[in-house]
């Protein structure tokens, strides 16, 4: 099995590294933490033109793909760049649908996965086993609810919750709505769906992570101490090192799961990205002093999104639990 990226694919990632770089990130999550979703919005649009939501979509259906290795380099870059949005829940959603028309369930697919491609609608996700409020649901246009055998499209949102993370919000989907789809695909579908989305958010940690890490890099060679810089010290050194090795070894884990996309790989590449992530986190704020506690700080609005993304679509202990289970059944198997 390959691990390494393709020239194209490296070239992908690079383009929407320089294409976020000059969006200015942080004013889009202050504008969505104080409700105005239009640069938010704007920047959904420029995501859809560069092809990124297209990855999960089928050619059938305006869409590229589906192309997992694709869709985990593209949302590395969305975490380096602590993009706000239902990204990892519009990517499941399309996932779910594309599952379904496979199954023979077409309409919905029809219905949606072509807005879903090119960007004309944002959807969020909410699915058993996961948790009862589906993400930002108060800035998509499309909510669907798994319900046992069902796919519903909720009729609206209620009791929206504010996150850790100020551009992300949480609300419980009003009860009901339109039955999309029933029977048993619907609950192979919702499985593929939670596949897609721990992957997705799993490249985002990984890119989060590397983002706090050049950043603190940055600052310890800047900040001064005893008249040398703090990231001279070996103390600073090691925890910076440290860092990087969990980012690293959890590449290789996120590729491998991209190109398998079993649930024990993405499992444990969620795992062991989640963490790494937010020990580039804890170190980030630990290095960074005082000063990485002012919300004045670029920094504070990346430092507030690790524990949301490490957690959300299976946290660390649920990741490891599913990846105990295959391998028990697969000793049984055997």
């Amino acid at each position: 099995m390959g691990f390494l990226l393709t020239d194209e694919q490296r070239d992908f990632g690079r383009s929407l590294d320089a294409m976020l770089a000059a969006a200015d990130t942080p004013a889009v999550i202050r504008a969505r933490a104080a409700g105005d979703d239009a640069p938010g919005r704007a920047l959904w649009e420029r995501l859809a033109e560069a092809g990124v939501f297209a990855l999960a979509v089928p050619e059938a259906y305006e869409g590229v793909g589906p192309l997992p290795v694709e869709t985990a380099v593209a949302f590395e870059q969305l975490g380096r760049h602590a993009v706000p949005g239902p990204l990892a829940e519009t990517v499941a959603a399309a996932a779910l649908l594309t599952a379904l028309a496979e199954a023979g369930a077409e309409a919905p697919a029809k219905r949606f996965l072509p807005e879903l491609a090119t960007g004309r609608t944002v959807a969020t996700l909410c699915v058993p086993h996961c948790a009862a409020y589906a993400p930002d649901a108060d800035a998509a246009d499309v909510i669907l609810v798994v319900s046992q055998d069902r796919l519903l499209l909720a009729p609206g949102h209620e009791e929206v919750r504010e996150s850790v993370d100020p551009a992300r919000r949480l609300a419980r989907p009003v009860p009901g709505g339109e039955v999309l789809a029933a029977g048993p695909a619907v609950v192979e579908a919702a499985a593929q769906a939670r596949r897609w989305a721990a992957l997705a958010t799993a490249a985002q940690c990984l890119g989060l992570g590397r983002a706090l890490l050049d950043r603190t890099v940055a600052y310890t060679k800047q900040r001064t101490q005893f008249g040398v810089p703090v990231g001279s010290f070996q103390a600073v050194k090691h925890r910076l090192a440290d860092v990087l090795i969990g980012l690293e070894f959890a590449r290789p884990l996120l590729h491998g799961a991209a190109l398998t996309m079993t649930d024990a790989d993405v499992a444990a590449a969620k795992a062991t990205a989640g963490e790494a992530g937010y020990a580039a986190a804890r170190a980030a704020l630990q290095l960074h002093g005082a000063i990485g506690y002012t919300e004045e700080l670029d920094l504070s609005l990346w430092l507030r999104k690790a524990r949301p993304l490490r957690d959300a679509w299976g946290t660390p202990a649920e990741c490891r639990a599913a990846v105990l289970d295959a391998q028990v059944l697969d000793a049984q198997d055997g």
